[in-house]
């Protein structure tokens, strides 16, 4: 599985790649921001995109808006990853495509599982 991860917060960023990549045994790309997610998504053509809610400039809902545009990223499953939980904006998220969302601070040892069993779920409905 690869997984695409676009959050502004490196620490979090290094951490998650670093459960997917060693517990989960995913190839994990990573970018900074929505922009560089946009450019990332199209060229590696992930699996899956973890896409924090709020950053700078570009926030989560607009990089999804902009992913859902491109014919080449349109169908990439996307999971919402916030430290807000439940949010207002998921179901416009939903509309737009997003699968699920997963909480920050995640069970680094699940996550990867969390990922799988989501993307399971979407492809029996």
């Amino acid at each position: 599985m690869r997984v695409l991860i676009i959050d502004d917060e490196e620490d979090f960023r290094a951490i998650a790649g670093t459960c997917l990549g060693i517990l989960g045994g995913v190839s994990v790309s990573e970018a900074e921001n929505g922009e560089v997610g946009l450019k990332k998504a199209e060229e590696d053509q992930p699996d899956v995109i973890l896409l924090d809610l709020i950053m700078p400039e570009m926030d989560g809902i607009t990089t999804l808006r902009e992913l859902r545009k491109n014919p080449s990223t349109q169908e990439i499953p996307v999971i919402f990853m916030t430290t807000k939980g439940m949010f207002d904006e998921f179901e416009e998220t939903k509309k737009l495509g997003a699968l699920a969302v997963i909480t920050k601070p995640f069970d680094p040892e699940k996550l990867a599982d969390q990922i799988r069993k989501i993307l399971a779920n979407a492809k029996q409905v």
